[in-house]
């Protein structure tokens, strides 16, 4: 990391310099607060009670979250990078709103109300704050921080969506270490939403909406494995839908993202 201002690529303005490599670096020291934290905070609490108590979800997985949430806003306002990483300077085209529109609908409808309804409440609460959380924190990494570093190397749009979608993806491998195999299709499924997050993000304007999003989809992942034996609602395979004709929509228009010339 250089200390002085720096001109690296077409949109940098002001704040300190990121390489590849060390941007790399950061997401591997992120990675470690969320995984190593929650082994040593949640020592006592089982992979299969992790999301059946507030107090599992709170040690195994809030406080850790919130740990890489600091981590990642110090990384940001060291480099100076927060105009650069809130608003959004290259939008697309009006049609590209169909994606976060959808998504949010797709999370409303496919959510389990009646399992968390039979919760109690403190474990609503805290499912609640994690996922915003969550969605504000990895935003903040991936298409705040990781957007930024990639478009201050030059690279094209294309290739911007494409690598912070990849290493987004990459990321979750992590999770191989509690769900074994599934964490490659889950990694598939981010980086796609990765791409997805990041055209939310062009079009919006700002980084807001992308954090939302990203929200509203991990919450409908997880409240139907909350407070029960952990396993995958029905009810999300309207996101798994929406996704894959959004995949469709974005293939078929792939050349009219971009704003008209």
């Amino acid at each position: 990391m250089d200390a002085t201002p720096t001109e690296t690529g077409p949109t940098a303005t002001s704040g300190r310099s990121l390489t590849w490599w060390q941007f790399l670096l950061v997401v591997i020291a992120y990675l470690a607060i969320i995984q190593g934290g929650g082994r040593l905070i949640g020592t006592d609490v089982g992979a299969d009670d992790a999301l059946e108590t507030a107090r599992g979800l709170l040690e195994s997985t809030l406080i850790p979250i919130a740990l890489s949430s600091l981590f990642a806003i110090a990384v940001a306002t060291w480099l100076g990078w927060w105009p650069e990483i809130v608003h959004e300077p290259r939008r697309t085209r009006r049609w590209v709103g169909a994606i976060p529109i959808a998504l949010l609908l797709a999370a409303l409808v496919g959510a389990s109300w009646g399992n968390l309804l039979d919760q109690k409440a403190g474990l609503v609460v805290m499912l609640v704050a994690l996922v915003c959380l969550v969605g504000f924190t990895e935003e903040l990494m991936f298409r705040g921080i990781g957007v930024v570093t990639m478009r201050r190397m030059g690279l094209t749009e294309a290739k911007v969506a494409l690598y912070s979608s990849i290493v987004f993806g990459a990321v979750h491998l992590s999770n191989a270490l509690a769900t074994g195999a599934r964490a490659i299709f889950q990694a598939i499924a981010v980086s796609l939403t990765g791409y997805f997050l990041y055209l939310t993000r062009r079009w919006a304007g700002v980084i807001w909406l992308a954090m939302a999003v990203h929200a509203s989809q991990d919450f409908t992942i997880l409240s139907g494995q909350v407070g029960v034996d952990p396993d995958a609602s029905p009810l999300v395979a309207v996101v798994i839908v929406a996704m894959l004709a959004l995949a469709l929509l974005v293939w078929h228009r792939r050349r009219r993202i971009e704003p008209a010339p």
